[in-house]
């Protein structure tokens, strides 16, 4: 076991361990870390943790030091290069005239790197973007390609629920959703209506998915033929959340409800 300190750079961000070095750290303390892309500054999300040492990179990096308030203004200064150097990236993308969409810009701590986050369609030669960018900032630029999902987690937004995003409040990663998820929950299959702000499938339909596919092994199929107390019928409807299963007899011509305990008590639904 190996004792860590959980730190975040971003908001929602990747939480990454580092040694905490002997510091007296607390929650929310802000650190300087170094990191493969140099020196950073971060915030402390987890204090003080013991993890397998399978759960780290070896050797693990320690903590520099506690940030301290001449080393947020140095943050706070840092974001305010990168406004402009957003304003002047975006003139040379149109110079060059690269069909190339600028996201957002970030400075690394010890400014020996300004990034540059872009979407495109496709592959973007900006070699000569680059070459301008470095003559004009005199340092390391890194022009980095990234995804709608990615975008959206930047530049945040409210999602069609009312809400800030999730992925640009609390998830620090993105988890693969697919379209069996809303299949299973019986949802609309309309792309408007299961999209997020990003065009893709949203985050939220695989919070309640472990619970779905739970109650889809016990429950029977939708046209599956059943013999209950009141007679044969067919299932044509099932509501997963509440566990209840909707039955049309076929000698009485009527549909009757009936509660998942209600069938396993007269074991017409076998417990799985």
């Amino acid at each position: 076991m190996i004792e860590v300190v959980g730190v975040r750079f971003k908001r929602a961000g990747k939480i990454y361990y580092f040694d905490p070095n002997d510091f007296p750290i607390r929650l929310d303390d802000d650190v300087i870390v170094e990191t493969v892309r140099g020196i950073e500054f971060g915030q402390v999300v987890i204090v003080n943790k013991l993890v397998d040492d399978d759960d780290v990179v070896l050797p693990l990096k320690k903590v520099i030091r506690i940030a301290d308030d001449k080393d947020r203004e140095k943050v706070k200064r840092n974001d305010e290069l990168a406004k402009e150097a957003f304003h002047i990236c975006l003139e040379k993308i149109a110079d060059h005239q690269l069909e190339m969409s600028l996201v957002d810009v970030e400075y690394t701590f010890d400014r020996n790197k300004i990034i540059f986050y872009f979407t495109a369609e496709g592959r973007i030669d900006f070699r000569d973007l680059v070459k301008d960018l470095a003559a004009k900032f005199k340092t390391r630029i890194e022009l980095r390609q990234i995804g709608v999902r990615d975008e959206a987690k930047l530049l945040g937004g409210i999602g069609p629920c009312g809400r800030m995003l999730c992925c640009s409040t609390f998830l620090g990663d993105f988890d693969p959703v697919s379209i069996k998820m809303a299949k299973d929950q019986s949802l609309s299959l309309n792309p408007s209506k299961i999209s997020g702000l990003c065009g893709r499938l949203m985050c939220c339909l695989r919070y309640e998915n472990e619970v779905y596919e739970k109650a889809k092994q016990l429950l029977p199929d939708i046209g599956e033929e059943i013999e209950t107390v009141d007679g044969k019928g067919i299932v044509v409807n099932l509501n997963f959340l509440e566990k209840t299963i909707d039955i049309e007899m076929k000698e009485i011509e009527t549909t009757i409800q009936y509660t998942l305990d209600e069938l396993i008590e007269k074991n017409i639904v076998p417990v799985q």
